[in-house]
């Protein structure tokens, strides 16, 4: 199973992305707010995944993705983007970024990219 960080600022899908893969048995070994946080604990705790929002303050998860895949090139960051934000999943793939995950969340599709990221 693998360890994950969850980054986003909403308190409520941070709580909805941890039932989900805590009932898929993965653990979950941080929590962070915004993308200066989001490169702090991915420094200090080393997950395997990091599912990371794409707007959040002080810090969006594109710089922080960047920050991260700087830091780690082989880091296998999950993106979490809301409906119309098209443009930044593209630079978000040009940044690193493994895999994309929408907004509202459905379990069998966080499952689904969760292991094709963990097997590739």
């Amino acid at each position: 199973m693998a360890k994950i960080l969850i980054v986003d600022d909403s308190k409520t899908s941070r709580k909805i992305l941890r039932s989900i893969l805590e009932d898929e048995h993965h653990e979950i070994i941080g929590e962070a707010t915004n993308g200066q946080e989001a490169i702090d604990k991915y420094k200090e705790l080393s997950p395997d995944i990091t599912t990371m929002d794409i707007t959040m303050p002080v810090m969006d998860g594109l710089e922080a993705l960047k920050s991260i895949i700087e830091y780690d090139k082989k880091a296998k960051v999950i993106m979490v983007t809301a409906a119309g934000q098209k443009t930044k999943m593209v630079d978000a793939i040009k940044y690193g970024a493994s895999e994309f995950l929408a907004k509202p969340f459905e379990a069998s599709q966080i499952i689904n990219i969760l292991n094709k990221v963990l097997n590739s």
